[in-house]
């Protein structure tokens, strides 16, 4: 069926808005519905797309667009933090699911380059899909979405080098591979010099000019972060690269919040179509001959890769419940992977067979890993009996500043709220001890003078270690509902005696707490609508 574009686009957004509505009914993630719509358009399919660029080219601008608004609310500190555990987790990750990948592939009778190539195929995971996910759940703020987004992103450089070397061993130099990582190197030193003298002499200028008008704001955050990625695209790098940094380089300006808000809606419609052509461009030639090694690699990118992160986060005293929120949401194969054993076909590498395996392995990972990714907190729950293996006992146990003093407070949760609180307890004159699962986050707070411990409010072993004999008051800052009445059940099995207050995100999770009998629920985002609420009635009276 051969559509003018414009036609084509149109069928494609009527189907994908029918295909929408009914996995919203069934309460099924978006981007598995929109995956298959893409098959079922395709040359797969009904045949109404192939490979066309206007749909390409679309995906491209929905995921510069996507990439943007992740660097746009990404800050320096957050990076400094996250950064040793992310490129720790990135390179080991890639080490041992590689080694154990080639193996699992000879195994199956694969030969020892095929077995290469798939190795390295289930080795990487969609920095796309992954970011969309922890985005719909609003997780990519906190800790475990922080180093998933710096563990993809070490991924990346890793699978672009190891391209690189590809290229230059099918064109028979040794020489090749050396001077193009050289290459490489200078390009990005170039180009991130590049972005440095934008943000010191030319962005600030320009956002304060751009900034007057809220219309021409948006198209310059657009411009900029596609023309950064087409550079980038232009040196040799990808061009999800360039519009990261560009989303980084106007991270610290005044506008960032705005520009943010006013392009979510443009991201998750272009994303709509980068998912149609992620389906439309899958290929299933020899899949029916391939289920017994579709099923097992898959399997083992379902379950091994995030076990392997588990562990390697483990080792780095993270709570295991952090290390498995990490490493469930990569349980995929990437982009990435398909172009990895595109290349490899071309090369001579690799068979067409090979290629729809690979595929066919992606299409099962990506939908698998979005119904895991969405109810992580039930299969964690689930699973925490057997992950408890992992957590080292000895890392976990509190060693607070405490010089000598006694604690009448124990609070849970060093984040924004928390910190608040622990400040305005601090001035009353209560001595506050303050527990967070980020290591680098309790480190800055004790430099600071703040009691900090490292733990996590769901592990119940740690309480035997908190000063709870002498705390009178155990208060929770942070607003997720299973965690709070894990603590709760917690404190009551260890007899605290003392009052317990603990936070609600929303009215609903405000009933299900008071339901438990426990003695206090904060609510500061409704206790912050309604002052705000007071104050601009004591305005508006005032006017009159």
């Amino acid at each position: 069926m051969d559509l003018d574009p414009f036609p084509t686009i149109a069928v494609l957004l009527a189907v994908a808005t029918a295909a929408g509505l009914l996995a919203s009914r069934l309460r099924q993630p978006l981007i598995v519905a929109f995956i298959v719509v893409g098959i079922l358009v395709g040359p797969v399919g009904f045949g109404w797309v192939s490979a066309d660029h206007s749909l390409q080219l679309l995906a491209k601008l929905g995921l510069a667009i996507l990439l943007f608004l992740v660097g746009l609310r990404l800050d320096l500190h957050m990076i400094r933090s996250t950064g040793p555990v992310a490129l720790a987790t990135g390179l080991g990750q890639v080490v041992f699911t590689s080694v154990i990948g080639y193996f699992i592939a000879r195994a199956l009778g694969m030969g020892s380059v095929t077995a290469l190539y798939v190795a390295m195929a289930v080795t990487f995971s969609s920095t796309i899909i992954v970011v969309k996910l922890l985005s719909d759940k609003r997780e990519l703020d906190q800790l475990h979405g922080r180093i998933a987004l710096g563990f993809l992103i070490v991924q990346d450089i890793v699978v672009i080098v190891l391209m690189i070397g590809l290229t230059a061993v099918g064109q028979g130099t040794g020489e090749g591979f050396a001077t193009g990582i050289a290459g490489v190197a200078i390009k990005g030193a170039g180009l991130l010099a590049g972005v440095w003298l934008l943000m010191r002499f030319v962005l600030p200028w320009l956002v304060a000019q751009v900034a007057r008008s809220q219309e021409l704001l948006v198209v310059f955050g657009v411009s900029y972060a596609v023309s950064l990625a087409a550079i980038c695209e232009w040196l040799g790098f990808s061009s999800e690269v360039g519009a990261f940094l560009a989303g980084i380089s106007l991270a610290g300006m005044p506008i960032r919040d705005a520009l943010g808000a006013r392009l979510v809606s443009l991201r998750d419609f272009m994303l709509l179509f980068f998912f149609l052509d992620l389906g439309a461009a899958l290929q299933f030639t020899d899949a029916t001959t391939q289920i017994t090694e579709a099923v097992v690699l898959s399997l083992f990118v379902l379950v091994a890769k995030p076990f392997i992160v588990t562990a390697i986060m483990a080792v780095m005293r993270y709570p295991v419940r952090v290390g498995f929120r990490v490493g469930l949401p990569v349980a995929q194969i990437s982009e990435f992977s398909l172009i990895l054993a595109a290349l490899g076909s071309n090369l001579g590498h690799i068979t067409n067979a090979t290629v729809s395996l690979i595929t066919v392995v992606g299409l099962i990972t990506i939908g698998v890993s979005t119904y895991l990714t969405v109810y992580d907190d039930r299969i964690y729950r689930w699973m925490e009996r057997w992950l408890r293996v992992l957590e080292r006992k000895q890392s976990r146990r509190p060693q607070p500043d405490r010089t000598g003093q006694d604690f009448d407070v124990i609070l849970f949760g060093l984040g924004r709220f928390g910190s608040h609180l622990a400040e305005r307890l601090s001035r009353a004159g209560h001595r506050v001890l303050g527990v967070d699962f980020d290591p680098h986050g309790v480190k800055l707070h004790r430099r600071s003078g703040v009691a900090a411990t490292y733990g996590s409010a769901e592990d119940s072993d740690l309480l035997e270690a908190l000063p709870l004999d002498q705390a009178r008051y155990v208060i929770s800052a942070i607003p997720e509902l299973s965690t709070n009445l894990t603590l709760l059940h917690a404190l009551r099995q260890h007899g605290f005696g003392g009052t317990i207050a603990l936070t609600a995100h929303t009215r609903h999770d405000a009933e299900q707490l008071r339901a438990t009998g426990v003695d206090i629920v904060l609510e500061p985002f409704s206790a912050a609508a309604h002052t705000t609420s007071e104050a601009l009635n004591r305005l508006i009276s005032g006017e009159h």
